[in-house]
């Protein structure tokens, strides 16, 4: 099974679930991360990964066009924007759409590093316990 997370930017929520994806899912899908419009890997992203003990320090943010190639079994949008866009060449293949709220965005108005890490940490866990729903069933498919 392979498994795509898209984002738009590529660089914190579908970078985050695919360190959780490669983690949980090891052994059981092939994962992938990709955005519409890639940035770069978000340090703070990496850092609250490596503090539940996922190294996510050696991704790099791709373009969906990247993976062309890849015949996925199942494209999960981890963001509005990236579901709106979500690239047509993927076919008639399973899609999954789950909306996580955006880190930096929330942390822009954080007063302290402590406190911006913290939208980190609560979207982080809330991708884990997404993630780890795909192998229960516990996520819905849509065709």
């Amino acid at each position: 099974m392979k498994v795509l997370f898209l984002c738009t930017g590529n660089s914190c929520r579908s970078q985050m679930a695919e360190g959780w994806g490669k983690t949980l899912l090891s052994g059981k899908a092939e994962v992938f991360s990709a955005g519409t419009k890639p940035g770069t890997v978000d340090p703070r992203a990496i850092k609250v990964m490596a503090e539940a003990g996922v190294d996510i320090s050696g991704h790099r943010s791709k373009h969906a066009d990247e993976l062309k190639g890849i015949a996925f079994d199942l494209v999960v949008t981890v963001c509005d924007n990236a579901r709106e866009t979500c690239p047509v060449w993927f076919g008639k293949v399973k899609k999954l759409h789950k909306s996580f709220e955006d880190p930096p965005f929330l942390a822009k108005g954080a007063k302290s590093e402590q406190e911006a890490l913290e939208h980190y940490r609560r979207v982080r866990d809330e991708l884990r316990d997404f993630v780890s729903g795909l192998l229960k069933g516990d996520n819905e498919w849509t065709a």
